[in-house]
């Protein structure tokens, strides 16, 4: 608990916001070359902050369950909840994975430039780490990357969205079925009175 709340409800706020935005740093990064620059190691920070976010909204919220009715809705929410874990795992080594390659990508880069026209005495290109990094650079190597990340990223989003929803859902339906059932109890015992007064 913490100032009245259960620990689970503020747990959450920082995973829905954490999730999707490591994975929209995930895209921008993927796709755009000079801002994966600009994020530099910012992107997979963020996926470890996502994370490690998620397994302790998890456990709060198995406490949580404890001390709730169990219904559908809860069960639902929990098996949602237990999702995201997997996607968010996916989503953190994706980070990783676009920040190394991409830097990767960067050296192989700039030390192409710079042996540009450099041959060993045999007259053969002299072996370089731009060899055997070249494939970093390659554009086939960026489609993998970008389509793995839209993949993974995509999924990740949409699973903390179905788990916040269920939450929700299990959260306040029970309330506002209450409420309306209140309310029409109510309004029926004042027509019940009104109908004995007019009698």
């Amino acid at each position: 608990m913490v100032n009245g709340l259960p620990a689970h409800v503020l747990l959450v706020h920082a995973v829905v916001v954490l999730v999707p935005l490591a994975a929209l740093m995930a895209v921008i990064a993927a796709a755009w070359p000079a801002a994966r620059r600009k994020l530099g190691f910012l992107t997979p920070l963020v996926g470890l902050a996502a994370l490690g976010g998620v397994p302790l909204a998890t456990e709060a919220g198995e406490w949580l369950e404890e001390h709730v009715p169990e219904s559908p809705l809860v069960e639902q929410h929990t098996q949602y909840g237990d999702a995201v874990l997997v996607w968010a795992v996916g989503l953190f080594l994706v980070t990783c994975a676009v920040w190394f390659i991409g830097r990767l990508a960067d050296r192989a880069r700039a030390e192409r430039l710079a042996s540009a026209g450099t041959t060993g005495a045999d007259g053969t290109v002299a072996a370089t780490p731009t060899a055997r990094s070249a494939w970093a650079g390659a554009p086939w190597a960026r489609a993998v990357v970008g389509v793995v990340t839209l993949v993974i990223a995509t999924g990740a989003t949409l699973a903390v969205y179905r788990a916040g929803d269920s939450g929700a859902r299990a959260a306040w339906q029970d309330q506002v079925g209450s409420t309306s059932s209140g309310t029409a109890g109510a309004g029926s015992a004042g027509q019940g009175d009104g109908d004995t007064d007019g009698g």
